[in-house]
């Protein structure tokens, strides 16, 4: 254990310096811990506890976040010691889910890939939460990864000519309350809404949940239809609610393509308030998660999402910890 522990303060160094070099880093932490569940038997004691880190901004501009947060499980062991009769701990183990980015504090990101040039997106397997039948074949989604090179930039759609960050003017079209999006994630993004279900892997089922209450509506839909990447809704079981609702590959097809709720940008960067960022960690051409923006700055951009729950991360930051993955920006 001890061993464990001093290696992992050497990565937590190293990661602080890239972090540093990139954004300035953090100035300080602020950790709590919730005990859950305390399990005796015998000499060996196991304790479920919850833990909740702050990681503060070395400099905040007005109106940007001050910290980045994180809740994240923890399962201790302890064994007693016979000779003393003290308990010490002899294992921790962080339930980190691997279809998202680790918190910041965390070294279980997906492994490095050799890097190679991005592909046009040729037709993916797709994702379900609980797939119980065949997936609907999809043509090639036809868009390359968007590039993570350069810093802040505003283009020529909607939110960006009304100023970096800025909600799309509404449109008889698309009538969407993007404060109540970001405002959405604000509130749940440790706690879930009672409302509805979880999922082991949840960032999808969380953006799903975020869209709808800033007006995007369900489409009709049934067991039978739940593959169908056309549908997006949600019902009181799994086996109910469509692939599109909590799967992310699924996700994108839906919104991308089939609706048109969405559309592709170039760069990260370009993203606005309630905007929506997917990564493809392992660059197997299926998208792994799915983030939303809750927070904008002059040159900066405030992620937020679930699996695994985090609050307003730096999108450099993220970008610096997984330099090899892909990342498809939607404008909403």
């Amino acid at each position: 254990m001890a061993a464990e522990l001093q290696q992992e303060a050497v990565a937590l160094a190293e990661r602080g310096e890239l972090l540093e070099s990139v954004n300035g880093g953090y100035r300080a932490a602020e950790v709590s811990v919730t005990p859950e569940h305390v399990y005796v038997n015998g000499n060996q004691a196991v304790v479920d506890l919850i833990e909740d880190t702050k990681l503060y901004f070395p400099t905040v501009a007005p109106g940007e976040p001050e910290y980045e947060e994180y809740s994240l499980p923890h399962t201790l062991t302890y064994t007693r010691d016979s000779a003393s009769g003290s308990w010490l701990l002899s294992n921790d183990a962080p339930k980190i889910d691997p279809n998202g980015p680790a918190p910041t504090t965390q070294f279980a990101e997906p492994a490095p890939v050799p890097f190679t040039e991005p592909p046009s997106k040729p037709n993916p397997a797709e994702q379900g939460p609980n797939p119980p039948e065949p997936p609907q074949p999809e043509p090639p989604k036809g868009v390359p990864p968007a590039s993570t090179a350069g810093g802040p930039a505003s283009g020529t759609d909607p939110k960006a000519s009304a100023g970096i960050g800025a909600p799309a003017p509404m449109s008889a079209a698309a009538s969407y309350n993007y404060t109540a999006m970001a405002n959405y994630a604000d509130r749940y993004w440790r706690n879930h809404n009672g409302s509805y279900r979880t999922y082991s892997s949840d960032c999808t089922n969380f953006i799903s949940q975020a869209m709808r209450a800033g007006g995007w509506g369900t489409t009709s839909g049934s067991a039978s239809s739940r593959a169908d990447n056309r549908k997006w809704f949600y019902g009181s079981f799994s086996w109910t609610t469509s692939y599109t609702w909590a799967g992310a590959e699924n996700w994108w097809w839906f919104a991308s393509r089939h609706s048109g709720r969405t559309y592709m940008l170039n760069s990260p960067w370009s993203l606005g308030m309630a905007d929506v960022l997917q990564a493809d960690w392992d660059r197997n051409d299926v998208v792994d998660h799915t983030m939303i923006v809750t927070a904008v700055g002059g040159s900066e951009r405030y992620l937020t999402y679930r699996s695994n729950s985090t609050h307003n991360r730096k999108l450099s930051s993220l970008l610096a910890s997984n330099p090899h993955a892909w990342f498809y920006p939607h404008r909403t």
